[in-house]
């Protein structure tokens, strides 16, 4: 990806952020995550509504850099309408690609714009964060309610 769309789509997600704001969560049919950063401002509340293996609708709050807000934005777009199958498809190879290995970049669309993050070590967590947060709900919260 050009260098130019790559600060275009950040900035444009970091200034317009999509689903930002959480939602009053009355019937408990959300599940909520905070995620921080130890080594910046980044804390990230993410609301989660899953039904039948599937993510219908994800919203976040919470102060965090660019990096981090744009890659929760762009997250939770392509999150929306997914399986929990197809969300772990997207956390591995994003994942991957922040970590310099293997993944397909097709599958990525915007989160490719985060495919040089890796030469600024310091940002690599602000990139992840949001996505540690699916991590966990997938691994930990999603698991036990689904039982």
């Amino acid at each position: 990806m050009e260098r130019n769309l790559r600060r275009e789509i950040i900035l444009d997600n970091y200034q317009n952020p999509f689903h930002k704001g959480l939602v009053e969560d009355k019937k408990g049919v959300y599940i909520r995550n905070n995620t921080n950063s130890t080594s910046c401002i980044d804390n990230v509340d993410i609301m989660y509504k899953i039904k039948d293996d599937v993510i219908e609708d994800v919203y976040f709050d919470g102060e965090a850099c660019a990096i981090s807000t744009s890659a929760t934005s762009i997250m939770i777009r392509m999150l929306l309408g997914k399986s929990i199958a197809e969300a772990r498809r997207y956390l591995e190879n994003y994942e991957a690609m922040i970590e310099e290995r293997p993944y397909d970049k097709d599958l990525l669309g915007e989160l490719n714009a985060y495919e040089e993050i890796y030469l600024q070590p310091n940002r690599k967590k602000c990139a992840l964060l949001p996505f540690e947060s699916l991590k966990r709900v997938l691994e930990e919260e999603y698991e036990k309610r689904k039982d």
